[in-house]
């Protein structure tokens, strides 16, 4: 079985939240896809045998056009439809109906607390988990088949990560990704010291996290993404980057950038492995570490994996 083709449409950076380690938190004045534009971007997808579309933003459900093209997705004959979404829109029953009914395959929402202080404090949104919550609920009820969950690991929350795992469970969510905290630009970038944790103290706790469903056979997909192998010894079978080797290629298009090999290209332009790394085990699986993460804490954390 070969590759899916998978397109990541970046509509633009408006958003109705404000998280402090978003990726995108200097990006928020630049230019918004028009509609057309993004129709374009969908035509040209399909002519090229894209079978898996997934819109991201920003937040997409803050855009007048959200359902329209979701419709006309589902019209060029997308197998998968996903978006990700903060959920917040969706707690409004309307909407939610609305936007199943328009063809919507996968939901994918950002969790990054087990309650609401924690996660209101993150998104610097108060009330926004209380709409994230009621949003899942909405969908839930609309028997949507696939929703998955993305969480943030920044140093307000990696100890909370097993709560945040139990969470996603008690929601019957089976496809979760664990994110470390990505410093090239953004909100880390601008807050390393307050937001970035050492994969040293994280680790344990992703560990717990993961270990949630080690007797789960109905979980399809629970995974780390972002982290140095020699941390993960035994959850080879749990990371992101592996895992998407072999399922996708993957193209980003975004408006102020296009990347059309996105698997392959991370190592060049953001991650590294140092010299050290060279005798580790996993040396060629592995995607090292931030090139941020090491300019300000070194790679004394990193211990290569020889037996």
């Amino acid at each position: 079985m070969g590759k899916i083709n998978k397109t990541v449409i970046i509509t633009g950076y408006h958003c109705n939240n404000r998280c402090q380690f978003c990726i995108a938190a200097d990006k928020r004045q630049l230019h918004n896809k028009t509609t057309e534009e993004i129709v374009a971007e969908m035509i040209d997808a399909r002519k090229r045998n894209r079978t898996y579309l997934e819109l991201i933003g920003g937040e997409l459900t803050v855009r007048q056009d959200a359902i329209y093209l979701i419709k006309f997705a589902k019209k060029l004959g997308f197998e998968f439809i996903a978006m990700a979404t903060n959920g917040r829109m969706l707690s409004y029953k309307d909407f939610a109906k609305k936007l199943i009914g328009a063809g919507i395959t996968d939901l994918i929402f950002s969790i990054h607390g087990h309650n609401a202080k924690l996660h209101d404090a993150l998104t610097q949104s108060p009330g926004s988990f209380r709409q994230l919550m009621q949003g899942l609920e909405n969908v839930r009820k609309l028997r949507l088949k696939r929703i998955g969950s993305n969480t943030t690991i920044v140093k307000q929350n990696y100890r909370y990560l097993p709560e945040i795992g139990k969470l996603l469970l008690e929601n019957d969510i089976k496809n979760a990704e664990f994110i470390f905290a990505d410093p090239t630009y953004g909100g880390v970038y601008n807050n390393f010291t307050k937001l970035m944790p050492r994969i040293s103290d994280a680790a344990a706790y992703i560990h717990k996290c993961l270990d949630l469903v080690n007797d789960r056979d109905d979980i399809p997909h629970w995974h780390i993404r972002y982290v140095p192998l020699c941390y993960f010894r035994g959850y080879e079978n749990r990371i992101s980057e592996l895992y998407e080797k072999k399922t996708f290629h993957t193209e980003h298009l975004a408006p102020d950038f296009q990347n059309f090999d996105v698997e392959n290209s991370r190592l060049g332009i953001s991650r590294e492995k140092p010299q050290k790394c060279k005798v580790c085990k996993y040396y060629n699986l592995c995607e090292g570490i931030w090139k941020e993460y090491l300019r300000h804490y070194g790679d004394k954390e990193l211990t290569p994996v020889v037996n």
